[in-house]
This record gives C-alpha cells, sequence and structure tokens, in this order.
C-alpha cells in the first residue's frame, strides 16, 4: 500500500514538471516543442527525393529529346487534358522488381507511366500517361499494375479512363511478366467495354502488343506524323516479307484513318489532339448508369430552316451534302464527327438537339451516292453500339440507293459486315428516330433503323423514295423482253413508288413531314422517349456476325 502511494505521488510530480515546462513556454511565447526526430527527418527528406525523381522522369535531357520531336512529356499532357489543380498522383512512387541485365541498378521512380485522377469540365476522370523518356516507356510488370489499378477504380466509380499511349512496347527484360502485364490490361478494357466510356490517345509509338489495347477502346485517336501503330515494325516487315516501308507508311495516322478505319481521327499535335478529347467527352455520359448531361442551348427548339425545303435537288441523280442537313437541324450547328476519313459514304458522330446528346448516322450523297458498303457498314455498326450502351438517343437520315454490288464486296463479305450494321439496330434499345430524305431503296432500307428493326418515330420528307429499286432497275427486270413498254412502265413505276406515300399508307413511316419543320419534330419526340422502357431477351450475350 504505501509503495503504491509513493508511486502514485511520483507519476503526479512528473506530470506537473511537465506541465510546468510547457507553461513556462507557452509563456516565452512558444506554442509548441518536440524533441528533432533524426530518423523521421531522414524519411520526410527521402520521400520528398523521390517525389521530386517521379516528377523529372528520364531527366531533362530526354525531355529536350521529346519536345525536339514535337511531342509533350506525360505530365504536361496530363495537365493539357485536366482541369487545372485537379490532377490527383496515384503510385507515383512505384519502382519495377526486375533484377535481370543489371535492371536492379538501373531504377526511376514512377517506372514509366503516370496514373491517377482528374477532372474535365468538372466531371471526374482516370488517366494514364505513358511517359517515353522512362525506359521508352516500355511496360513492365509494375507499369502494368499502376495501369490496372486505375481501371479498376474507373469501373467501380462509374468514370471515364483515358489512355495516353507513347511506349516502346513491352519491356524486353521483363520477358513473359511483361506480356503477362498487357494481358492483364487487356482483361480490364473488355471488362470495363460498355461500362465506362474508354478513350486511347496514340501520341508516339505503340507497337507489338501494346495495340491491341486501344484497338479494344471505344475510340482511338492519333497525332499526325509522330504517332504510329502497327503489330510489327518495318524491319520486321522487311525481314518476313522483303518488302521496305516506312513506319508513316506502315501505321501513321493517315493509313489509319484512311485506309484500316483503326484510329478515329487524327489531330495535327498533341495540343489539338487533348483539346479535342475534352470536347468529346462533353457528348458522353460518366457511365452506362448515368445520363448524359443537357447542356443549355440559345438555339431555338421549334426553329424552322426554310433551306432545308430545296436542299434536296429535284433531279435524283444530283448530289448533296448531308452534313449541310445535319448542321442546319442540330443545335448550334455543330456535330462532332467520328471516322471523318474513313468510309466517307457514312457520316457519323455526336450532335445536341434541345441541349441533348444524339448519336447521328447519315448516308452520304457526295461519296459513291451514299452506298452501303464493307466499310460504312462496320464503321456506322460500331458506333450505333456505342450509342446503344450508354443510352445515347439515335437519329439516323437515310439516303441509300442499296448495297454496293460487284465481285470484291461479296468476296470480302459484304453479306456478314452488312448484317453487323442490321444487327446493331435491331438490338438497340435507346430512342431511335429516322427521316428519310431521298432514296431508301431495297435491304439497306430495312437496315438504315426502319420501323421494322423497332424505330420509335420514322419521318420522310415529301421528296423521299422508298422501294425496292430504283424505277430505271425495276422496268429493266419486269419489262426486260418488252423495251418500248419500258418508258410507259418507268413512269407508272415512279408514280407509284417514287414518293412517301405508299409506306406511310402501310405505317411503315409515322409522319410526311416539311424539310423545314425537322429540327421541331425531331426534339419534340426525344422529350417523348426520355421515359421509353424496352428489354431485350435475357441472354449471356449475343451472337453477333464477326
Amino acid at each position: 500500500m504505501i509503495r503504491a502511494v509513493a508511486s502514485m505521488r511520483g507519476v503526479v510530480l512528473a506530470r506537473t514538471t511537465v506541465l510546468a515546462r510547457a507553461a513556462t513556454l507557452v509563456r516565452a511565447g512558444v506554442r509548441s516543442y518536440a524533441i528533432p526526430n533524426t530518423k523521421t527527418e531522414e524519411t520526410k527528406s527521402l520521400i520528398e527525393s523521390k517525389r521530386q525523381a517521379s516528377l523529372a522522369g528520364g531527366g531533362t535531357k530526354r525531355i529536350s529529346v521529346q519536345h525536339s520531336k514535337g511531342k509533350l512529356t506525360a505530365r504536361e499532357r496530363i495537365d493539357l487534358l485536366l482541369d487545372p489543380h485537379t490532377f490527383r498522383e496515384y503510385d507515383a512512387f512505384v519502382e519495377h522488381s526486375c533484377t535481370d541485365f543489371g535492371m536492379s541498378s538501373n531504377k526511376i521512380t514512377g517506372d514509366g507511366v503516370v496514373t491517377g485522377v482528374g477532372k474535365i469540365n468538372g466531371r471526374t476522370v482516370f488517366v494514364f500517361s505513358q511517359d517515353f523518356t522512362v525506359f521508352g516507356g516500355s511496360l513492365s510488370q509494375t507499369f502494368a499494375q499502376k495501369v490496372c489499378k486505375i481501371m479498376d477504380r474507373a469501373i467501380q466509380a462509374g468514370a471515364p479512363v483515358i489512355g495516353l499511349n507513347d511506349s516502346g512496347g513491352a519491356r524486353i527484360q521483363e520477358g513473359v511478366d511483361s506480356l503477362a502485364g498487357y494481358a492483364n490490361i487487356f482483361q480490364r478494357n473488355v471488362l470495363a467495354s460498355g461500362v465506362v466510356p474508354q478513350i486511347s490517345l496514340v501520341m508516339g509509338p505503340c507497337a507489338g502488343g501494346a495495340v491491341y489495347s486501344p484497338a479494344l477502346t471505344d475510340f482511338v485517336f492519333m497525332v499526325r506524323n509522330t504517332s504510329h501503330l502497327f503489330v510489327t515494325g518495318p524491319d520486321v516487315v522487311k525481314a518476313v516479307t522483303n518488302e521496305s516501308v516506312t513506319q508513316e507508311e506502315l501505321g501513321g495516322a493517315s493509313v489509319h484513318t484512311r485506309k484500316s478505319g483503326v484510329a478515329h481521327g487524327a489531330f495535327d499535335n498533341d495540343v489539338e489532339a487533348l483539346a479535342r478529347t475534352r470536347e468529346l467527352l462533353s457528348y458522353l455520359p460518366q457511365s452506362n448508369r448515368e445520363p448524359v448531361d443537357t447542356r443549355y442551348t440559345a438555339d431555338p427548339i421549334d426553329r424552322a430552316d426554310v433551306a432545308l425545303d430545296t436542299i434536296v435537288p429535284a433531279d435524283s441523280h444530283r448530289a448533296y451534302d448531308i452534313k449541310d442537313v445535319v448542321r442546319r437541324i442540330v443545335d448550334d450547328g455543330r456535330m462532332f464527327e467520328i471516322m471523318e476519313d474513313f468510309a466517307r459514304n457514312i457520316v457519323v458522330g455526336f450532335a445536341r438537339l434541345g441541349g441533348q446528346s444524339v448519336g447521328i448516322v447519315g448516308n452520304q450523297p457526295l461519296v459513291s451516292s451514299g452506298v452501303l458498303d464493307i466499310d460504312a457498314s462496320v464503321k456506322a455498326a460500331r458506333f450505333v453500339r456505342f450509342c446503344d450502351a450508354f443510352n445515347i438517343p439515335l437519329v439516323t437520315f437515310v439516303d441509300v440507293p442499296g448495297f454496293l454490288p460487284g465481285t470484291q464486296q461479296e468476296h470480302n463479305g459484304i453479306i456478314r459486315e452488312g448484317a453487323k450494321l442490321l444487327y446493331a439496330y435491331a438490338e438497340a434499345t435507346v430512342p431511335k428516330i429516322a427521316i428519310t430524305t431521298r432514296k431508301a431503296y431495297g435491304g439497306a432500307q430495312c437496315v438504315m433503323s426502319s420501323k421494322q428493326l423497332r424505330g420509335d418515330v420514322n419521318f420522310a420528307w415529301p421528296t423521299a423514295e422508298l422501294a425496292v429499286m430504283g424505277a430505271k432497275g425495276a422496268v429493266e427486270i419486269l419489262w426486260r423482253n418488252d423495251p418500248e413498254g419500258r418508258v410507259r412502265a418507268e413512269a407508272e413505276y415512279t408514280r407509284l413508288f417514287a414518293n412517301p406515300l405508299p409506306a406511310a399508307q402501310r405505317g411503315y413511316l409515322d409522319d410526311i413531314i416539311q424539310p423545314s419543320e425537322t429540327r421541331m419534330r425531331i426534339i419534340e419526340e426525344l422529350e417523348i422517349l426520355k421515359t421509353k422502357k424496352l428489354v431485350n431477351p435475357p441472354k449471356k450475350h449475343d451472337n453477333m456476325p464477326l
């Protein structure tokens, strides 16, 4: 008992002494005091030095080389892409774990990719930016883990993922670990597909297995003269096929936007590419769980454009520009076109009507009379499916003479490829509005958002013609043994079918409208269709013709 009391007195005395010292320091003007911790200060210093190393990337010399090629660094690209001061970086201290080929003594903090989250126009996006100044932007196991982490977070949070690609490919020193890293990223691309928008910007080299991640995303954009996209480079092509080709000829922006259709657009420099990506995101929702934001527009809903009443030539053989039609109808005359230089006989892109984001599809009479071929069918089908996945209404402008005939198209699979567009429209459950401006012939008429493919509203202009084929082709078949009767028969066929009335009388058209009223009528129907409910039969997944 005596010992316990003595112990308590000692504790009280010690506490009194500490309080007295604290009071003395307060009177002296010292608000807090602490014994310096050398270990803590060293740790803080180490953390700061590592952070600065991560920010420096491959160093000033390699950054200068990057700039000399007309390219921005990974961090500069992020700064331009995102709203100011919104970027929060993840895994800045990560370093690779490879020990082969002298890599254990060759580590750069961050390991070649900058990852994190930020805002674009106030909305959350996840981003990764490959750093070519660090090991040529090559992908390691830890590099892939950083990318996978933010993709997982994007899916969970319901926010878009933007990848800025500038990489030499797999990190050879890591062997199969690097390949496994690519496969892990591909898996995330597939899981995110249709859940959150995925956008890839190819801003430098992208070769080998690395190309398949952009290919799995929703939109691929390239920078002219500085970006290249190919499975095997010029040296391998030369060795295998004895074909001499440059990087630009093999996989430059012009190749992929005009010939292959791999890329959805190309821009002159990094700055333009990043600015246009910000613009594209304004038309898209955060995820498949959210609607697209409606934006205020000063463009009147009931605005009538009388120029539309005469925009379609009286002579059905004369062309006109469907883009002129679209711009006169949509808000403020603005459309963000997708794949502008590929399959130009069909036009796809995003616009707004009454402030609401919509997907535009339109046959282009200026190019091959707007005929559907393999490339046009695939281009439009993928766009339709994207809009359907993210609940963006579809507005289709129809002026199609049919599918392109010929052995080249048949042998290359026009039946299968054309079926993709039919399938895309048929499975789509979003609001679908179609306006036939002139020709709608044969199977192509069925494909282009027809009433039978669950089209919600189908309008036609007075200039529309819905038929199995044009008058001239029809009479040559029906009256092939009566040349003298063809002229009279052609006039009769034109009277019966070269106008929208027969289709309207059968209920295949909901109304024949004045072209100048098109904007108002579409916006009215979109408002009604906001509460549309349509569900496809339950299934594991579909089996569209691939």
